[in-house]
């Protein structure tokens, strides 16, 4: 699947990070202890290739709109793609409090390892941490989930097709907008840095 940002098309290398603070302490013995107090956000750095049909859009893209949140569709490794074989959209089998580390799902096929998914009621992506079968599955997640999902709510994924996964976005301010011209014919934005917006 080809994944997109402003009209130009997101190139490898791609880099997915999980931004999760933690805290390491040595006490007086110099055991370790470390604390996390659960937050966490996805944190995407790529390149585009831009052309000639869509540099007009990336430069007004680049340029407008740095205060706003914005929507791309996450983008999901090849080989998870291609292993998933479920629909993008499918029914919660159980409610699930906040903070749990699994959903309950009806599947009509397979959720792999590694993929992003999120719930209808959710801006934030999940990671599915082991795959899961057709049938109905409690699908392990991380990070451990937010806020509470119903039977009303639905489970998002991807396949090979198509996604329902959409990532809500803030572009990293530290970095330059525009557009780099080289040649008169080719024109870059650079490295585009993007950060979950957590709501």
């Amino acid at each position: 699947m080809i994944y997109y940002f402003k009209g130009a098309q997101i190139l490898a290398p791609l880099s997915i990070t999980s931004n999760e603070p933690v805290y390491d302490v040595d006490t007086v013995n110099l055991s370790k202890q470390r604390a996390t107090q659960g937050a966490q956000r996805w944190e995407l750095s790529f390149n585009t290739l831009t052309t000639k049909d869509t540099e007009v859009d990336m430069l007004v893209g680049m340029v407008t709109g740095i205060t706003t949140a914005d929507t791309i569709v996450m983008p999901q490794l090849p080989s998870v793609s291609k292993a998933n074989t479920s629909s993008t959209s499918l029914p919660i089998s159980a409610g699930a409090a906040g903070g749990v580390s699994s959903v309950n799902i009806t599947s009509d096929g397979v959720i792999s390892k590694g993929s992003f998914i999120k719930f209808s009621n959710h801006d934030k992506i999940y990671m599915v941490t082991d795959g899961v079968a057709a049938g109905t599955v409690a699908v392990p997640i991380y990070p451990k989930l937010r806020t509470a999902v119903t039977t009303s709510d639905t489970f998002l994924t991807s396949n090979s097709i198509a996604s329902s996964v959409t990532l809500k976005y803030y572009r990293d301010i530290s970095n330059l907008r525009g557009l780099t011209f080289t040649d008169g014919i080719l024109s870059s934005s650079g490295t585009v840095e993007l950060v979950e917006a957590i709501t």
